[in-house]
């Protein structure tokens, strides 16, 4: 007589299990769609059938790219060190928002311009004072990525937060975004250029033409290493082994918007293994994001028309993902209810 496959060593046999559990709860089957997809790749990431989210934390990466000197955004590069601060305050719409679903916020300077910024609250891991111009040159060396890449994955691995949302704050990074997202996938830069900030049509004609420009230095797709090298940001790269290290000890990874879903396309490139635990929180209006999330196939948690960046839709999803987990975990059966099940 052949066993039984074992639901705690073969994943297929686990999801089966985890699928059995959801659709025996008190609800007729699929009627809480999405939250019940979610609740089962939280037990699959979680490795157990019984997942619990408590503790959430928002980690926002700042840092600065050289490719703003030839004018592809809005606002001065001086605003990436302010709003350092006001995260700092506990004044952006991140603290707000982070305050409002009960989770905590790290600001880690990855390579602000200018001196270093002094303040007791600040975590300063800076690789560098911003990035050099991409248009001209590698945005860094490979020891600044690995060293970038490297303190994400620590910083990752010192919190104990259940789940973590990673923001990022980088006045230029959607062109570093937008240029990875090229490069890696190879979808026409100009279906992937957007206002970022708010340029005007004469702004964002300006910005298509450099990072055309700066897309003709190397070769028409690049692996993901050589990408970020060539045109990445610090605080993406930052962002990208704070990911790895999270999805590698089985805790979901909330993904932000344009410029986080760039860093996790990178991840997943770099290490595939770790896609299955990137849990997509909204769908930008920036133009390159769903530009990204339509070649990956991917279907975000939530559509709010939002384009902030800073981690605030994931913190927005977080609270749906805590109640999937505590659905599964939490949420009475048919059997143990007393509740007549479907005939």
């Amino acid at each position: 007589m052949t066993a039984s496959p074992d639901p705690l060593t073969d994943p297929t046999a686990f999801e089966q299990h985890v699928q059995g559990q959801i659709d025996n709860k008190t609800k007729p089957q699929g009627a809480l769609g999405i939250v019940e997809r979610l609740a089962l790749r939280l037990a699959q990431t979680m490795k157990t059938a019984a997942p619990r989210l408590n503790r959430c934390e928002l980690m926002i990466f700042a840092a600065d790219h050289g490719i703003v000197a030839d004018g592809v955004s809005a606002y001065p590069q001086q605003v990436t060190r302010e709003m350092a601060l006001n995260f700092l305050r506990g004044g952006a719409a991140a603290n707000v928002f982070a305050r409002t679903v009960g989770a905590t916020v790290r600001v880690v300077d990855a390579g602000i311009a200018g001196d270093p910024i002094e303040h007791a609250d600040l975590i300063d891991r800076r690789i560098g004072a911003g990035t050099q111009n991409s248009r001209t040159g590698p945005a860094m060396n490979d020891n600044q990525r690995d060293a970038a890449l490297a303190v994400g994955a620590k910083l990752a691995a010192g919190s104990d937060a259940d789940a973590l949302c990673f923001g990022e704050m980088g006045i230029g990074n959607t062109s570093a975004a937008t240029l990875l997202a090229h490069k890696i996938l190879g979808l026409p830069l100009n279906e992937l250029v957007g206002r970022g900030t708010g340029l005007d049509d004469t702004g964002l004609q300006h910005k298509t033409s450099i990072l055309r420009d700066a897309a003709a230095r190397t070769a028409p797709t690049l692996p993901a290493a050589e990408a970020l090298t060539e045109y990445g940001g610090f605080e993406i790269a930052m962002m990208m082994g704070a990911m790895i290290d999270c999805a590698r000890s089985d805790r979901p990874v909330l993904v932000d918007g344009f410029i986080a879903t760039a860093a996790a396309l990178a991840a997943r490139d770099m290490k595939p293994e770790v896609w299955p635990a990137m849990f997509f929180s909204h769908r930008s209006v920036e133009r390159g994001h769903g530009q990204i999330l339509d070649a990956l196939d991917v279907r975000p948690i939530l559509n709010l028309d939002m384009r902030l960046g800073e981690g605030t839709g994931a913190l927005l999803s977080w609270p749906i993902l805590r109640a999937a987990a505590a659905m599964l975990t939490d949420m009475a059966s048919f059997a143990d209810a007393e509740v007549s099940g479907p005939v």
